[in-house]
């Protein structure tokens, strides 16, 4: 298993708005905008990413954290068989992304996903 990347998930009301601030200060373009979520990243690479929500999608809330892995069935099975509760089932979301939920020790609520290809 390999992480691919992660992505920060800030909550707000107005995603467009907080979106130009950093835009704007960062130089950051929009690589995806649904409306409800639009994610930030500098350069093709994407190396630095920020994600400003108003809902999760599919009426879930906003994680606070967001892991992309390229096997989401062998990190469910190991969430699974550690006994961490999951909040959000294993999901194929409309817009093409395989997912589910969790909470850290923290209580951080980390969307742990994978593209569809």
């Amino acid at each position: 298993m390999t992480v691919r990347r992660i992505v920060a998930n800030l909550a707000t009301g107005k995603p467009a708005e907080v979106a130009r601030f950093y835009r704007e200060l960062f130089d950051l373009d929009a690589v995806m905008d649904h409306g409800w979520l639009i994610t930030l990243a500098s350069g093709d690479s994407a190396p630095a990413q920020l994600s400003l929500a108003s809902e999760g999608g599919s009426g879930a809330p906003v994680p606070d954290l967001s892991i992309e892995v390229d096997n989401l069935d062998e990190v469910h099975e190991r969430a699974l068989t550690a006994g961490h509760e999951i909040t959000y089932a294993l999901t194929l979301e409309p817009w093409g992304v395989r997912r589910f939920f969790l909470r850290d020790p923290l209580g951080t609520l980390v969307n742990v996903l994978q593209h569809v290809h």
